[in-house]
């Protein structure tokens, strides 16, 4: 009898022994929130390092996006894409949309960051399809404001009008009479070249 209670104790410690992946991970998170990023990017690693050898898809595209974001916030945006780019192919083949959604916004801002505006541009367009493909109206109408501001920021005016009209005609559909005026006040501002 005995045997068998120590063959049981030994099974029930045995996954908590098998996650030292998960472990690291939330330590970083823990560091991370700390505010040591320094100890959070060696804790993520290492746990990033662990869910390959396990095969974990989920931990590595965890893992990855929490390096993303320090190397982002270290301003080392090439590093910060390698990341995001990573954790982006994991989500899309589970099709993770809310995910995808975060990364490819993390990936715009990092482009921005890189001058590679065309690539940005891209980026929150996918973001708008998927919101379309919810009808998230508010998640859209979010998105194409910075998508204007980006326009704007590369020197298309037009292309930033036309999507502040496209803004407004997304609130006069649901009656938001004052912010589909502010919209297309703000179309026409950017087309005088007053914005």
């Amino acid at each position: 009898m005995s045997n068998h209670k120590d063959e049981e104790e030994i099974n029930q410690k045995i996954p908590a022994e098998e996650e030292p992946a998960q472990t690291d991970y939330n330590k970083g998170k823990e560091l991370r929130g700390a505010g040591d990023e320094v100890q959070a990017a060696a804790f993520f690693h290492n746990a990033l390092l662990g869910f390959e050898q396990k095969g974990d898809d989920k931990g590595v595209a965890n893992a990855s996006d929490q390096l993303g974001d320090i190397c982002a916030g270290r301003e080392e945006y090439d590093k910060a894409m390698i990341h995001y780019q990573r954790a982006f192919d994991i989500c899309d083949k589970e099709n993770d949309k809310f995910s995808l959604i975060a990364l490819l916004k993390k990936m715009a801002q990092s482009r921005k960051a890189l001058k590679q505006f065309d690539e940005a541009v891209k980026h929150y367009l996918n973001v708008i399809d998927i919101y379309a493909g919810y009808n998230n109206p508010a998640g859209t109408v979010a998105t194409m404001e910075e998508l204007a501001a980006l326009y704007l920021k590369m020197g298309e005016r037009q292309k930033s009008a036309d999507t502040y009209r496209t803004i407004a005609s997304i609130h006069k559909n649901f009656r938001h009479t004052r912010h589909a005026r502010d919209f297309m006040d703000k179309a026409a501002q950017v087309e005088q070249g007053i914005a």
